[in-house]
């Protein structure tokens, strides 16, 4: 599930990817079905975002009486703490009479709106005031923890090589969020337990829905998912990053709909999955549950463990499932995976302790993609 793409926004520090309008509104959308009121009389706050570059601001702003917020703060990052050489400010900062050039490369900005300015007797985007920060827009100073403090929500897309951190600051100020990361970003020790306990999970925008995003002139992009962008219409600057999806603990209606799902029995008789149809489901060496290669081919009538996915959790119903736990590391080693007898590490190399892996039917140790362990509500 590597993508060269994040893989290299983390090496470089090269955060810089603008979310599209569309992939908002689709995502808030789903949001808005379950509860038409999610937003009302909420102070959102847009941190790692500036409305000369980004839709974040545009969109909330644009919505504004429609989701009838109390306030709309959003926040940008200084271009020198970007570390951003080639920049040109842009008019709208320019042409403001609070335009300051030396803080114009040091300082971020915050932009507001929670009144008529233009008295048209409406709130919009033409309402957005804005000021320079007395520092540089860092999501993790005391100035913007306390716009943090403040909001209700917080919403955006944050750096990717600060995703870990980010989630923390998020959560320690306990704060309802919507957020973008990478799919891998499930596994991670600050994340995983979130998602167990039920106090974060998956969006409403599918693993396999792709995600455009803008990337600066200059920035490297893959020619493969540029191209991508482009049959979807994103000619320019663009790139598609797969594996994207959102992070939320705000509720809507997609993960209470249940899988459904055929019986074990069914499943060895039918399924579209050579890995299934006309075998048994397979049990590991060292724990005590059986390995489900595909969600769709989860048994709706095993009791048991199971070992499933992580892709299942884009299809994850709290209803019907609970998670155990995630077998990777030192998390698999607090579950209780058993460690592996030596001698097999000669028919498999890659088999390490705290990692799942059964025996195929040629008597060989095989080691499946990361798992996740569920078993059926009861």
């Amino acid at each position: 599930m590597a993508n060269t793409n994040l893989a290299n926004a983390k090496n470089a520090k090269n955060d810089e990817f603008y979310t599209q309008y569309a992939d908002i509104q689709k995502e808030i959308n789903a949001y808005l079905e379950y509860n038409p009121n999610v937003f009302r009389g909420k102070t959102v706050l847009l941190p790692c975002d500036d409305p000369e570059w980004s839709n974040f601001t545009k969109f909330f702003a644009q919505n504004f009486e429609t989701f009838g917020l109390k306030k709309l703060i959003s926040t940008s990052y200084a271009v020198e703490s970007k570390k951003i050489k080639e920049w040109t400010p842009t008019l709208f900062e320019t042409d403001s009479p609070y335009y300051d050039a030396d803080k114009s490369r040091t300082n971020g900005k915050i932009f507001i709106l929670d009144e008529d300015i233009n008295n048209d007797g409406r709130f919009n985007i033409n309402d957005l005031h804005w000021s320079y920060l007395e520092g540089d827009g860092d999501f993790r100073s005391d100035e913007v923890k306390a716009l943090r403090d403040e909001a209700d929500i917080i919403v955006t897309n944050p750096p990717f090589s600060l995703f870990r951190e980010f989630m923390g600051w998020i959560v320690e100020a306990g704060k309802k969020m919507l957020i973008i990361g990478n799919m891998n970003a499930i596994t991670y020790k600050e994340v995983f337990p979130l998602i167990r306990d039920n106090k974060l999970w998956l969006g409403a925008t599918g693993f396999v829905t792709d995600m455009v995003f803008g990337v600066p002139e200059g920035t490297e992009v893959k020619e493969s998912d540029r191209q991508k962008a482009e049959r979807l219409g994103y000619i320019g600057n663009y790139t598609r990053l797969g594996n994207s999806c959102w992070f939320t603990n705000v509720d809507h209606g997609r993960r209470h709909e249940p899988l459904p799902l055929m019986t074990m029995e069914d499943n060895i008789i039918y399924s579209r999955h050579k890995e299934v149809k006309g075998k048994q489901y397979v049990h590991y060496e060292n724990y005590d549950a059986i390995d489900v290669p595909y969600t769709d081919a989860i048994p709706s009538d095993y009791e048991g463990l199971m070992g499933v996915p992580i892709s299942f959790l884009d299809k994850y119903c709290p209803e019907q499932f609970e998670i155990i736990g995630q077998t990777q590391g030192d998390s698999g080693k607090e579950l209780g995976l058993k460690p592996y007898p030596r001698e097999l590490k000669k028919l498999n190399p890659s088999l390490r302790d705290g990692q799942l892996y059964y025996i195929d039917e040629n008597g060989i140790p095989q080691k499946p993609y990361a798992r996740i362990l569920i078993r059926k509500k009861q």
